[in-house]
């Protein structure tokens, strides 16, 4: 029985020891930073452990969103950026953030975005969204506080695009091509569960959208773009309205 026990252990090493350690360490990698981004840089964290340290309580809900965004975005950006350059020793502009492919990329954004703002206005029409954008209630209060918030948010959008269309997708092309569009679209629908059915539904088609034209394109800028249109627009037309 210790032998059986002794070689399966054995075997379960080798075949460890035979696997890709970039392709390991970013789908062990990514599990982390979204571990740590579900218990520690949310906005449930910062109403749990955060909260009671502000005196002021007049701004406390955009503080909210403020730690969630830097919080967030240092985990879902800087920390994967950090194992390209010292871990995989690897170009960071490889993974995505450069303007490669200009005039295709921008082309499909500008196309891309006519066609999504007639689109975002009809869906903000519907009960299940207006449920949830402005996902900050006070959004209108002011242009200061829009401006804040949007531009903290679409750094917050960066990071988000980073970690699934740069960090991952271009992380696991080489082992396994194309497959990799689909890969990170898995745990990109996942993290959409508990929005409006539809957006959720239609994340499934946007992530495939958005993996081919990065790779495509060798950036994710242009997905970033597209994203950030998305989400001003559903903003704006909830105030709006």
């Amino acid at each position: 029985m210790r032998k059986k026990i002794k070689n399966e252990i054995s075997y379960i090493k080798k075949q460890f020891r035979s696997l890709d350690k970039k392709v390991v360490t970013i789908f062990i990698s990514v599990a982390i930073l979204q571990t740590i981004s579900y218990y520690y840089t949310s906005r449930l964290f910062f109403n749990q452990k955060i909260y009671s340290y502000f005196e002021d309580n007049s701004k406390l809900d955009l503080y909210e969103f403020l730690y969630w965004f830097i919080s967030d975005s240092f985990i879902l950006l800087l920390i994967p950026l950090l194992i390209i350059k010292f871990y995989f020793k690897e170009n960071i502009n490889a993974y995505g953030i450069n303007l490669k492919n200009f005039k295709q990329g921008i082309l499909v954004t500008i196309i891309t975005g006519i066609f999504i703002l007639p689109v975002t206005y009809f869906i903000s029409k519907s009960a299940s969204f207006n449920n949830f954008y402005p996902m900050y209630s006070n959004l209108d209060e002011s242009i200061k506080t829009f401006l804040i918030y949007e531009s903290f948010f679409l750094f917050f959008l960066f990071a988000w695009e980073f970690i699934w269309r740069g960090f991952m997708l271009f992380g696991l092309e080489e082992k396994f091509g194309w497959y990799a569009i689909f890969i990170q679209m898995i745990p990109f629908v996942i993290l959409h569960n508990g929005k409006a059915a539809t957006e959720t539904f239609s994340s499934i088609l946007g992530a495939l959208f958005l993996g081919v034209l990065a790779l495509r394109t060798r950036s994710m800028v242009y997905g970033f773009i597209i994203h950030a249109i998305i989400i001003l627009s559903l903003d704006v037309f909830a105030i709006i309205k």
